[in-house]
């Protein structure tokens, strides 16, 4: 038996974690969910969401919390050993959502429905759960538990609010453990790569019918997002691509003076990616240009990547947490704010809650009966990475 399952086993039969598991109570937890999910939090608008959060962290006793300009919120439940490398447990607060959708729920079947539930209303309310267990039952760990709730994960966020936190917080963490609402069973111990681009295309424009002929700046980009969709990336390493965003026009009748489009671009390789976004250049310089028809790009958006081996000890300490709560492990790679403190050098995972499916859509849902495993997971991992000495390996 390997070193990190004999400590896991070891953390599961401590009255700590006893502690712990009996204070959890998923009902709670699925509550304190939705009640932040009636919260509306677009990326960029999760001010009045941070100050949900940042209320509950400071009533159940956390340490030095804050609200910085991101609106990210931290809190410290310290450690017995203030020299010890802390831990550092994150939850994002955006959605993609705007801010008028509709935030009804709707329970049946063993599931909740709900726009952003899952992604990622359960994430935050786990931490709070997990917080409120720490405190209630008065568990100090050897290791300083930092939470945070962050800003700016989601779509043109840039990951700029868990770079904020790296920036405070970076020369203290010896590991850090992300949580998101669904994925219950998945690791993620790789972030794949991301480069965003805003192509805008520009003409003089004009009138349908007196200048038909002329250049449109929507005839322009279509052309070129049809070059683009000729593409066919590599299936290894997995690369992929999406125009998700298009808009441009003045009216019907009208010939576009300007357009734009917003391209996705990811791969598990940063070559790999390169590669991709100079073909999407060459595309779009293939693009027959009239007189006056003008091309832009711009990078707006670049997630970088980063990985710790399957065999290093904080995945290896996820998998037993796993498979103590009886739930079959599966190692992944994915997009989450553990892309940037992976690449900073810090070993990071991101683990789930429970299951549910549509992440994205308003018909999104979570699945309520695993909730009660996925808490139980987090306190046991939390346990185990800060009782485990990530310095000696």
């Amino acid at each position: 038996m390997s070193a990190a399952r004999v400590h896991v086993r070891d953390c599961a039969r401590t009255p700590m974690f006893q502690a712990l598991q009996d204070a959890l109570d998923p009902r709670r937890t699925l509550e304190r969910a939705v009640a932040i999910q009636q919260v509306p939090a677009p990326t960029f608008e999760e001010e009045k969401r941070a100050r949900v959060v940042h209320d509950y962290f400071c009533s159940l006793g956390l340490l030095d919390v804050q609200r910085d300009a991101y609106h990210n919120v931290i809190g410290r439940w310290p450690g017995i050993e203030p020299d010890r490398p802390a831990i550092l447990l994150t939850a994002h607060l955006d959605t993609v959502f705007p801010a008028d959708t509709d935030l009804a729920v709707r329970e049946f079947a063993g599931r909740i429905r709900g726009a952003g539930l899952g992604d990622n209303s359960l994430g935050v309310a786990a931490l709070i759960s997990l917080a409120d267990a720490l405190t209630s039952q008065q568990v100090h760990l050897p290791a300083d538990l930092w939470f945070a709730a962050t800003s700016r994960e989601e779509g043109l966020g840039n990951l700029d609010g868990i770079r904020a936190v790296w920036a405070a917080l970076g020369q203290r963490l010896g590991a850090a453990i992300v949580v998101e609402g669904m994925a219950l069973g998945r690791i993620y111990h790789a972030g794949i790569a991301v480069r965003r681009l805003k192509i805008v295309c520009r003409a003089p424009g004009g009138h349908s019918w007196l200048h038909f002929g002329q250049p449109s700046a929507v005839h322009g980009l279509i052309t070129a997002g049809h070059e683009i969709l000729q593409l066919i990336p590599p299936g290894e390493p997995r690369t992929t691509y999406n125009i998700g965003l298009i808009s441009g026009g003045r009216s019907v009748n009208s010939l576009a003076t300007e357009a734009e489009l917003w391209l996705d671009l990811r791969s598990e390789d940063p070559a790999a990616l390169r590669a991709l976004e100079q073909q999407v250049r060459a595309c779009v310089g293939r693009v027959q240009r009239p007189p006056d028809l003008e091309f832009e790009i711009s990078v707006v958006g670049d997630r970088p990547a980063g990985a710790i081996a399957q065999e290093h000890a904080l995945v290896q300490l996820a998998i037993a947490c796993l498979e103590t709560v009886g739930v079959a492990p599966t190692l992944e790679r994915g997009s989450t704010d553990a892309n940037l403190l992976l690449a900073a050098g810090l070993p990071a995972i991101t683990i789930g809650i429970s299951q549910g499916g549509n992440a994205h859509r308003p018909d999104e849902f979570i699945e309520t009966a695993p909730v009660h495993s996925g808490l139980r997971q987090l306190a046991l991992l939390t346990l185990a990475a800060a009782t485990w000495d990530f310095a000696a390996g």
